[in-house]
């Protein structure tokens, strides 16, 4: 996935995703592979995509008393082992190191699956008091886990890109408080952002963080019928505390231990925003996140070629002097059908057509990038026309993907029909559920899907009387679906 590429797509979305959904991070310019295997290089297209994550987020954090940090990359073993459950957990996936320079070192170090076990015993040095609580901090970093698949960019590789917060809270309510907001801010991303609806629950008990007392998860499905664990929230409980002395004197001067969470998004979230928008023709770009909203290309004779571009220039002008992300397509050497394909390809939302038509009428054409819709517009109200069809583009790719989840979630009432629903058309099969793992485990060998997400209210009632599978009295709703 290197060097200069072809331009447009050659493989079919709807029959060949894997390929296709490869191709289009190649040739859009998001990311290559690295020499090593298991990793990628982001290229600048798409690191601006996951700066565009990283400024959403980072700005509701910090409007609800989030502070950034900055912790060690390794962790060194022994304050692993104090967690048992996280060694448990990650030690298939950690990397280790055991040497520097030309010297064994004295003690294993990891590098971060996670950072719990590293950001723990610092905020236990810094809570003392309830006044300390809450402590909230965030790190931008990345982790490795060295997991034995096919590199598919941004959804598996080794090393990849995510925010960690970590909190410590008083007690269960205000730590539970806590680990839902962050879940509604995961929605929010995904729902106000990125133009893509997701369910929401929490994973069955056996398929938890290790450690913790609940993980909180946004599901979203992906066109080819299989869910993506979107973003997750845990409330972790007293384990963490316990392990790590995190402890704080109440108002009686009484030794109390702390509630913590921990909560992350990936870049994960860019591999579903490409899978779920993207076509044929290339990259789709919803325009909140699009590094360039807006492309003007001019057309022209060589006798019209100064009027065009003046005209052209005033127009991009008054776009950036508007806040809008813009970008004059001007190239000689390209006609303007190239520098069509090129900018659909590369998933700009919204393009200006201008040409000496445009000139003399006053006027620009607006082409919507998901669909091809073409509009006319006043150049007098160039700004206004412009903010109403991105507007509109975001509806359109939210209307498609909350179409494709609406109409794949399913109802099954026995074995054989979670395994026929599943196998025929994907999605998500809603199913009642015993509670035993090992009902979940019949059909994940024979179909490879598993449960994503029971409904979050403990209270709720299933939906359905049987369990799906063994036909026990549902204890909960169940989500199955094949997983990326």
């Amino acid at each position: 996935m290197s060097g200069e590429q072809e331009l447009g797509i050659t493989e079919s979305k709807e029959h060949n995703p894997g390929d296709w959904y490869a191709e289009v991070v190649q040739k859009a310019g998001l990311a290559d592979y690295a020499p090593m295997g298991g990793f990628i290089v982001t290229r600048p297209r798409g690191y601006a995509l996951w700066e565009g994550i990283q400024s959403a987020l980072d700005g509701w954090f910090k409007e609800t008393g989030v502070q950034n940090a900055y912790f060690p990359l390794f962790i060194p073993e022994s304050y692993l082992e104090r967690e048992k459950d996280v060694v448990e957990g990650f030690d298939p996936e950690v990397a280790w190191v055991t040497q520097g320079g030309y010297e064994e070192l004295e003690e294993r170090l990891a590098v971060r699956p996670t950072s719990e076990s590293i950001i723990t015993p610092f905020i236990a040095r810094w809570v003392r008091s309830h006044r300390d609580l809450p402590l909230r901090v965030n790190q931008w970093c990345s982790v490795v886990r060295w997991e034995a698949t096919d590199t598919k960019p941004f959804f598996r590789t080794k090393e990849f890109l995510w925010q960690e917060g970590h909190t410590a809270h008083r007690d269960h309510e205000d730590a539970w408080a806590e680990t839902m907001r962050r879940l509604d801010q995961y929605e929010r991303l995904y729902t106000d952002v990125l133009a893509m609806p997701v369910l929401r629950g929490q994973k069955p008990a056996h398929d938890k963080f290790p450690g913790a007392d609940t993980t909180t998860t946004v599901e979203a499905l992906m066109p080819d019928g299989k869910s993506v664990q979107a973003g997750t929230s845990h409330h972790l409980g007293t384990s963490f505390a316990e392990a790590y002395d995190v402890t704080y004197a109440d108002e009686d001067e009484e030794e109390q231990l702390a509630h913590t969470t921990s909560w992350g998004v990936s870049w994960r979230a860019l591999g579903a925003l490409v899978m779920t928008h993207s076509d044929d023709q290339g990259l789709v770009l919803p325009p909140t996140i699009a590094p360039t909203q807006v492309v003007c290309v001019p057309i022209w004779q060589e006798d019209t070629r100064e009027e065009v571009l003046d005209y052209c220039g005033e127009l991009v002008d008054d776009l950036e002097a508007a806040g809008v992300r813009v970008d004059l397509d001007d190239r000689d050497e390209r006609n303007p059908g190239f520098k069509f394909n090129e900018w659909e390809l590369k998933g700009v939302p919204l393009r200006i057509e201008v040409g000496p038509n445009e000139v003399s009428d006053g006027e620009v054409t607006l082409v919507h990038r998901p669909d091809g819709e073409t509009e006319v517009a006043d150049r007098d109200d160039l700004e206004g026309a412009v903010e109403e069809a991105l507007d509109t583009v975001y509806a359109k790719l939210y209307a498609a993907a909350e179409e494709t989840l609406e109409s794949n979630v399913r109802e099954a009432e026995s074995r054989d029909e979670i395994l026929g629903t599943i196998g025929r058309h994907g999605g998500y099969v809603e199913t009642g559920w015993c509670g035993e793992e090992s009902c979940e485990a019949e059909i994940k060998e024979q179909i490879a899907a598993e449960i994503v997400m029971v409904p979050l209210d403990d209270e709720e009632p299933p939906v359905h009387d049987e369990c799906g599978v063994c036909g026990e009295t549902a204890e909960r709703t169940a989500y199955f679906a094949r997983t990326y």
